[in-house]
């Protein structure tokens, strides 16, 4: 579905029948292993996206605040080394770091187009409006997709420089992320190139209690994706029965948040004809995020056919951005 009010264009890919029956899958598809598990893509409902906007906001919440510091100094040498007149960014969200690159690339006179990207459709058409109307001439091209799914279907046309900003690149399992940046890799062309953020190992403390705010804004997130199978598949997820969990796990060095039922239950799905069963203390992992170091960056992206040009960091190393080119 294409809609059109200049000079903003959204194309949608997804649909909320598309939507419910990805959904649908894979919740009969987690719900089933052992241990059970959810894509933390089904956070970003409406509600989800309001959420982790408060997180970012939160003193435990380093990541966006270091990306930003990153931006605010380098987004202008990022525009000059990467050429770019049309900016890609998967996962756009509210847009609160795009306006950096954009006003980069605005300075030096080369912004032609914008391509945001996101699943959350609310969220991806506003954000769209407000750069289209911020940017004289700019052409807004608005995605809704899953950018796991949809790269291939995504605009070639322009220098394109595709910004996957906050960290979501570790929202992936090595395998699965290899896989991804290779075939984001085959949808460039010479000349395009990478923006990607990455958060770094660090203590373990910080980056639990960064996935485990005392606020429960986290909490309230993470339980959202329950929210979502209850309103599109009519399941009967108590949220509240299931607590929060975050922890480190040193071996993969990634971050790893759970929900773990508080008591035995046995939750009917009826979208889905199922009726799940929990032991007590049985969890379910929502979202592992992995943590970096700036030679492995290098080498996957190397693996996937990039040639890392340069990185950025924040004054104490606790964030990365890392432009790459084909």
């Amino acid at each position: 579905m294409s809609i059109s009010q200049s000079p903003v264009q959204l194309i949608d890919h997804l649909g909320r029948e598309h939507l419910r029956h990805a959904l649908g899958r894979d919740v009969r598809t987690g719900m089933a292993a052992t241990p059970k598990w959810l894509p933390p893509k089904w956070f970003y409902d409406e509600a989800g996206s309001d959420l982790f906007s408060r997180i970012t906001r939160l003193p435990e919440y380093y990541p966006t605040r270091r990306e930003l510091a990153i931006l605010r100094r380098q987004a202008l040498d990022i525009a000059v080394r990467s050429g770019a007149d049309t900016l890609v960014e998967l996962g756009s969200g509210t847009g609160e770091k795009t306006v950096l690159l954009l006003d980069a690339l605005s300075a030096r006179g080369t912004l032609r187009a914008y391509t945001p990207v996101d699943v959350d459709a609310a969220t991806l058409g506003d954000a769209a409006r407000r750069f289209a109307s911020r940017y004289r001439g700019l052409v807004v091209r608005a995605i809704c997709a899953d950018f796991e799914t949809h790269l291939a279907l995504l605009p070639r046309t322009g220098r394109r420089m595709v910004a996957f900003l906050g960290g979501t690149v570790g929202n992936l399992a090595p395998e699965p992320r290899g896989a991804f940046l290779r075939e984001l890799r085959a949808t460039l062309c010479p000349g395009d190139s990478l923006l990607l953020g990455a958060d770094l190992v660090k203590d373990p403390r910080r980056l639990v209690a960064a996935y485990d705010d005392a606020a429960g804004v986290t909490a309230a997130f993470n339980r959202n994706v329950l929210r979502v199978i209850n309103r599109e598949l009519g399941a009967g997820f108590e949220p509240e029965a299931f607590e929060h969990v975050a922890l480190y796990d040193e071996r993969h060095e990634w971050i790893e948040m759970r929900l773990r039922a508080s008591r035995a239950m046995r939750v009917p799905i009826p979208g889905l004809g199922l009726r799940v069963s929990f032991a007590a203390g049985e969890e379910i992992r929502t979202e592992i995020s992995a943590k970096f170091r700036i030679g492995g960056l290098r080498r996957e992206l190397t693996a996937a056919g990039f040639r890392m040009e340069c990185h950025y960091t924040d004054p104490i190393g606790d964030f990365a951005l890392v432009l790459a080119r084909v």
